[in-house]
């Protein structure tokens, strides 16, 4: 397997997400709140006039966070017809797998384990292949009766 991946870190885990997903790295500018959504998404912002998601990565996997990450850039994915920035701490690089996806070993926590493909090999050691579409799967907001 020699496939690329981008590298980043999330919730002080190196994770990586296959490179080919994603359409572009991108740093976000004014991000609305939108009432009533998930805890994850925390707002909507544009890019070349089109609107997207912006989904915080630790709140999507069940981390807790300080605040916005430090890393004003996200990782600009398209799932189910929707566009998505996946906020991150750091966005680090693009890597060549060295190996094949194998399978997630212990200590990680059942939030990583559920939205992760496996653990994947690359020269700068192993990271945590991760699955958008189940990043992404956001429970609905609650709406109360009127």
């Amino acid at each position: 397997m020699n496939d690329l991946l981008l590298i980043a870190n999330i919730a002080g885990r190196r994770c990586a997400f296959c490179a080919v997903s994603i359409r572009s790295v991108v740093e976000l500018g004014t991000i609305t709140p939108v009432p009533g959504a998930p805890p994850a998404i925390i707002g909507l912002t544009a890019l070349r006039s089109k609107a997207l998601t912006v989904v915080d990565c630790r709140i999507a996997i069940g981390e807790a966070t300080d605040g916005h990450p430090t890393d004003v850039r996200a990782a600009v994915v398209d799932i189910g017809g929707h566009s998505y920035a996946l906020l991150v701490d750091r966005v680090e690089d693009i890597a060549a797998t060295t190996s094949e996806v194998d399978t997630v070993l212990g200590g990680f926590g059942d939030q990583w384990v559920n939205i992760a493909h496996g653990m994947v090999e690359t020269a700068e050691g192993p990271v945590l292949l991760l699955d958008l579409a189940k990043l992404i799967a956001l429970p609905a907001p609650t709406h109360r009766a009127a």
